[in-house]
């Protein structure tokens, strides 16, 4: 079991030290493209392993949970990692075309790989202060890969993306010390049932504040968002894609985690915050990718913008919502990657992601614009694809819960979402380029072409399988939420048994209510 649930972790690692120590010639590249599959494997055997037993746990050195480093994986963390793997090997594969070998020597792929092991890591934590680690790790990586290649722009954006985190890490220490002075514990199957004993329950709240604000740093939600537009468009579109893919995701997941297994002493309180949160996430993330024109700086905000609808599902906390939310976030993943690995193909060809400095590119590859429109309507909701399931689960939840406002922001913000992707399609793809395209960069070799097509075109296949065959996806968020909402069985699987916990029945009535 322990083995099945580090190799997630373990197969990056290796595969970063032996990218870098190969950086200097292509053995680096194949390598990280082979410990990317790798990584795709192992989380498939780990998911098969969490289908058939439940929620698994590993306790790391035999020391026993609560005070050993505990590794477990639910539905939730079991499909991160698998969309982890996915992602992965599809970016590693377009990396083969789109990094250079200047960025190679300067460790691109060990970087890249540490990235994925931060991720998976994340996921798959069990306690509060690995968590903290991995997020360290992420971090590291994340900014290594920003700036390489050290241009002014990049630089820029690496600052205000490390700055901004930074702070974030801070205030997550503080909670952090803040709640293992409360409780006694760290473990978060432990602190399911620790916080239920504290005595201040007023603090607990400022604690549960504290990781909502750490968390929403990295989550980029409304008001903790500006580091992501300032810094996603500055990379090679291969970083930019993983970015957009993983990166935000981590701070969701966090949120989810935390606010359905820690902090469910006051949902009316905390969750109420979340739901307002969700609704300024979505309409600042919009307006601004409105007001954008350039490729990935429009990308860059809807990724703020559909943040806010996972952190919806979330906030209204009933069995539909987290099932809206879970599939949410693993429909944008595939489909926010894509994009923007069809924005550097669109680069390549044009020259330029300036929206007034392109065009004709459907004319000059129509394959092209295919594989554009279906990651686009599908952000944009359009039926039967992904994006569209996603969104009516969670509209329907809101208007269960009688939410009717938050469904009202997610209706209006997908047709404002419709708008930028219609903007794009229109000066990019339909009208002609101003200056006339250029052969030369037009040009691109087979194995280019291969490199960059190949994992768009496996990333679009997937979005239309999704939204095509929504059910067994449905299905499987339906198990998932119902792990989130009653954890029971995540705190048998790390601490062996079901602590007694004295609750208030004024806090049980709460609950209940909620549900």
């Amino acid at each position: 079991m322990s083995w099945i649930l580090a190799a997630p972790i373990i197969i990056p690692f290796a595969t970063a030290v032996l990218a870098f120590l190969f950086r200097r010639g292509p053995e680096g590249r194949w390598l990280s493209v082979a410990g990317s599959a790798g990584l795709l494997i192992a989380s498939g055997f780990l998911m098969a392993e969490v289908l058939r037993e439940g929620v698994v746990a590993a306790q790391m050195g035999q020391w026993a949970a609560p005070f050993g480093i505990t590794l477990v994986a639910d539905l939730l963390s079991a499909v991160m990692v698998v969309i982890t793997g996915i992602t992965g090997l599809a970016v590693a594969i377009y990396a083969l075309a789109d990094v250079d070998e200047a960025k190679e020597t300067l460790g691109f792929h060990a970087l890249y790989q540490v990235l994925l092991a931060g991720v998976c890591g994340a996921f798959l934590t069990g306690d509060l202060f690995n968590l903290y680690v991995w997020f360290e790790v992420m971090l590291i990586s994340s900014f290594g890969l920003l700036i390489l290649g050290g241009k002014r722009e990049q630089l820029d954006g690496g600052i205000k993306y490390v700055t901004l985190n930074l702070v974030s890490t801070i205030l997550f220490l503080s909670a952090v010390g803040l709640l293992y002075g409360m409780t006694g514990t760290l473990n978060m199957a432990d602190l399911h049932g620790a916080v239920q004993q504290v005595d201040n329950p007023g603090l607990l709240i400022v604690i549960a504040i504290m990781f909502m604000i750490a968390f929403g740093v990295k989550a980029a939600v409304f008001p903790l968002f500006f580091w992501l537009p300032a810094s996603y468009h500055t990379p090679a579109f291969a970083v930019s894609a993983i970015f957009a893919g993983l990166l935000t995701k981590v701070g969701v997941y966090s949120l989810i985690r935390v606010f359905t297994l820690i902090f469910t002493t006051d949902v009316a309180y905390t969750h109420t915050i979340l739901l307002w949160v969700a609704g300024f996430t979505m309409v600042t993330g919009v307006l601004g990718a409105a007001a954008m024109n350039d490729f990935r700086r429009i990308l860059s905000f809807h990724i703020i913008s559909q943040i806010g609808y996972m952190i919806l599902g979330l906030a209204l906390f009933t069995p539909l919502a987290i099932v809206g939310a879970v599939f949410y976030i693993v429909h944008h993943i595939i489909v926010k990657a894509n994009l923007f690995l069809v924005a550097g193909v669109a680069r390549r060809i044009a020259g330029s992601t300036d929206l007034s400095a392109i065009g004709g590119l459907y004319k000059t590859a129509p394959l092209l614009g295919l594989l554009f429109l279906i990651p686009a309507f599908s952000l944009a909701g359009f039926p039967p694809l992904s994006g569209f399931w996603a969104k009516y689960v969670l509209v329907k939840a809101s208007l269960d819960a009688e939410a009717y406002w938050i469904a009202a922001v997610a209706l209006i913000v997908g047709l404002l979402t419709i708008y930028s992707m219609t903007k794009i399609w229109g000066a990019a793809f339909w009208k002609p380029h101003p200056e006339g395209l250029s052969p030369k960069l037009t040009a691109l070799t087979a194995r280019d072409r291969a490199a960059l097509l190949v994992p768009i075109a496996s990333l679009a296949i997937l979005t239309c399988i999704i939204g095509f065959f929504p059910e067994p996806f449905v299905v499987f968020a339906e198990r998932s939420a119902e792990q989130l909402l009653d954890p029971t069985e995540y705190v048998v699987a790390v601490l062996g048994e079901m602590p007694d916990i004295a609750t208030d029945p004024a806090d049980v009535a709460q609950l209940e209510a909620v549900e």
